[in-house]
């Protein structure tokens, strides 16, 4: 979790899902599984691939940083922001944890939204949308 001046604390979610592992890790470390549950991307599951999702506010540009399957995939989404999924096993349920991590004191410059209020959205969003479209997903009910 962040602790700098000048930025805002991590968004951190857990959630568990009725479905295996694997199933949660071909969901989120795929363009497809992506595209299904969070946004238009072309992500490919290769350290270093550079890649976009495509948001209502613009296109943003993204790296994977880090790929451990299934349990971890880390990756840069535009100038600041760092997002890490954690998976465990759990026989067949998987624990997730998902960390929105970069929020620093200023305004984004593709959208002129500051952080602080982009944060307050995406922290709901995760919650009210984003997560249980994942959850869905994953557990055959879309």
């Amino acid at each position: 979790m962040t602790n700098h001046p000048g930025t805002m604390p991590d968004i951190v979610k857990e959630i568990e899902f009725n479905a295996p592992i694997q199933k949660v890790w071909d969901a989120v470390s795929t363009a497809e599984g992506i595209a299904t549950w969070f946004m238009p991307n072309d992500f490919e599951p290769v350290l270093g691939h550079k890649f976009t999702i495509t948001s209502a506010y613009a296109v943003s540009p993204c790296e994977v940083l880090e790929i451990n399957p299934p349990k971890k995939l880390v990756f840069s989404w535009g100038e600041d922001w760092i997002i890490t999924f954690e998976l465990t096993a759990m026989e067949e349920r998987t624990a997730f944890t998902l960390t929105h991590g970069g929020w620093v004191d200023k305004v984004a410059s593709d959208t002129g939204i500051p952080y602080s209020v982009a944060r307050e959205r995406m922290n709901g969003g995760w919650d009210s949308s984003v997560l249980p479209a994942l959850k869905k997903y994953v557990e055959g009910l879309a």
